[in-house]
């Protein structure tokens, strides 16, 4: 009994030895991406589709340079860290038009940019939830409050879906606002006013407004 415990003692002595020794001989850029793949896997493991094989690619830490963006709007942003910045699909909360954006997360905000301009800011103190689908589309839904600032909900479609709602999640410290919803999510437009949106699975990816007035994502 006495040499066993011995023995266990030992193999565990060993083991954190072993982690301890990987550890110091991480980059700084290799604890980075594994301190957010962490984060990945507690919102996405078994809830999304197209999780498992995101986890072979490493994130990159931005997709698009701070030189990419208009001088315009670094401008507008002055005095502000910027994070992550990647290109998107923004849908119109009313008729659903597609619109060529940029996500722009700052240490303190995401702006939706148009070209020249700021679109819409949502302070993360101010960020009530992320949502997103189980299926394998990138469609990710920033709720906002209702007040005279914001217009409603932020609709966005990513092609790096998990490496962009990590990022958002975890420069907002809001990990916990993350939702993997099933079937149909409901988003604010404005006004009061609330529409649906409807995950679907087909042959081929679309993302369309349908005869009853939801958006509908196949």
């Amino acid at each position: 009994g006495f040499l066993l415990q011995t023995s266990e003692m030992l193999r565990k002595i060993c083991m954190r030895n072993l982690v301890r020794k990987y550890c110091r001989g991480l980059t700084a850029e290799r604890k980075v991406q594994l301190q957010q793949k962490v984060v990945t896997s507690a919102v996405f493991s078994g809830k999304k589709e197209g999780y498992l094989e995101s986890l072979s690619q490493p994130f990159l830490e931005t997709r698009l340079k701070e030189n990419d963006l208009n001088p315009k709007v670094l401008q507008l942003i002055r005095g502000e860290i910027i994070k992550y910045v990647t290109p998107v699909i923004k849908y119109d909360r009313n008729g659903f038009k597609a619109r060529e954006r940029l996500l722009v997360l700052t240490q303190s905000s995401a702006y939706v940019v148009e070209m020249a301009k700021i679109k819409q800011k949502i302070e993360y103190s101010t960020l009530k939830g992320i949502s997103t689908s189980n299926l394998s589309d990138g469609i990710v839904v920033i709720h906002v409050p209702e007040d005279n600032k914001q217009k409603g909900d932020v609709i966005l479609q990513c092609e790096h879906v998990f490496e962009t709602v990590t990022k958002l999640c975890i420069l907002a410290n809001k990990q916990s606002v993350v939702k993997v919803v099933k079937g149909s999510l409901r988003f604010r437009i404005g006004s009061g006013k609330e529409g649906t949106m409807v995950f679907t699975v087909g042959p081929e990816p679309q993302v369309f407004k349908d005869k009853t007035g939801q958006l509908t994502v196949v």
